[in-house]
């Protein structure tokens, strides 16, 4: 609340002109955009360097096709290949083979989006190896590889590497400062700054500028600078929860409790418990949150707001609720 205040939208805004710059260094590149959410970061890279009839690449189960409302051929005209992969994750093989023929009748190739860490796959982590090589071949190919950073601090804090181990690979990234980072809004996109000033512009264009956001990037600097190593307690408490949810008659848990990447679990409820989406409504009325992500399957998310005797509790309303439907 006492930070220093302007106006980025006439570009005299100190505080987030200094988160921008932190980020910036964070990740290694040249300039930082900070933008009201994960969504706009992603689409403003999109709109930045694709062409409207362009392709982008990118896992069938991404963020971009599945939560961003079809944006990409909205506000971009971008068509998207979807390419398959355990875990939201991928080979270089893949990228190679889905690039299209310089020719009159194909869509362009144009840019490589990696998600990381990936949502729909279950929190999962890029090995830095693979990510190395499959961001290489889209490079190669000249295509511009985008990261879907949204989590990527948690990523990092998984595996024990700085950011710049993966962003080295990429020409931009975007982060979420509002997600397990603890931050009320925002998120962040960082690239070249070329990509950078043509972004602000589509910014102002897609609503997206900002006057006294400082108050807004003073919360993104403090996360930060303070919520950043704590990521491992939540990847705990996620094991925690799996451990629990793993022994519950009528539930499967996807994967076993010790190969939870993240912060991040799903399973599925059997037949018996009902929907997924009926399953989260009793949870809800219970006061545990949690999310339907399909017919069967159901994910929860841990938080800096999420203790590990909020976790022992959460397990055994989730038993409770779990031998009632049962």
């Amino acid at each position: 609340m006492a930070a220093p205040l302007g106006d980025d939208v006439l570009g005299d805004e100190p505080t987030v002109q200094a988160l921008e710059a932190k980020v910036a260094a964070l990740l290694g590149k040249e300039a930082a955009l900070f933008v009201p959410s994960g969504t706009m970061a992603n689409q403003l890279a999109i709109r930045s360097v694709c062409e409207a009839g362009d392709e982008i690449i990118a896992h069938r189960e991404s963020h971009i096709i599945h939560y961003e409302t079809g944006a990409p051929a909205a506000l971009a005209g971008c068509m998207i290949a979807g390419l398959d992969g355990a875990g939201g994750l991928f080979e270089a093989k893949q990228v190679r083979d889905a690039i299209r023929p310089r020719d009159q009748h194909a869509p362009m190739s144009r840019m490589l989006i990696l998600e990381n860490t990936h949502n729909r796959g279950g929190g999962t982590v890029w090995p830095l190896a693979q990510w190395a090589e499959v961001a290489a071949s889209g490079s190669d190919c000249g295509l511009h590889v985008h990261i879907d950073g949204a989590r990527l601090m948690n990523a990092c804090v998984a595996i024990g590497c700085a950011p710049m181990a993966y962003t080295q690979h990429a020409d931009s990234v975007s982060m979420c400062f509002s997600k397990a980072l603890g931050a009320p809004v925002g998120s962040a996109l960082a690239a070249s700054a070329a990509v950078i000033a043509r972004a602000r512009r589509f910014r102002k264009m897609f609503g997206g500028a900002m006057r006294q956001s400082g108050l807004l990037a003073a919360a993104a600097i403090h996360a930060l600078d303070h919520h950043v190593e704590r990521l491992a307690e939540d990847h705990a408490n996620a094991r925690r929860l799996a451990g629990t949810i793993a022994n519950i008659e009528g539930i499967t848990l996807e994967g076993t409790p010790e190969r939870v990447a993240t912060n991040m679990v799903f399973f599925a409820v059997q037949p018996q418990l009902g929907t997924a989406q009926s399953f989260c409504d009793r949870l809800r009325e219970r006061g545990v949150a949690a999310l339907n992500m399909g017919p069967s399957r159901v994910r929860m998310v841990l938080h800096l707001d999420v203790s590990s005797a909020d976790v022992d509790r959460a397990g055994v309303i989730i038993a409770e609720v779990a031998k009632v439907r049962a």
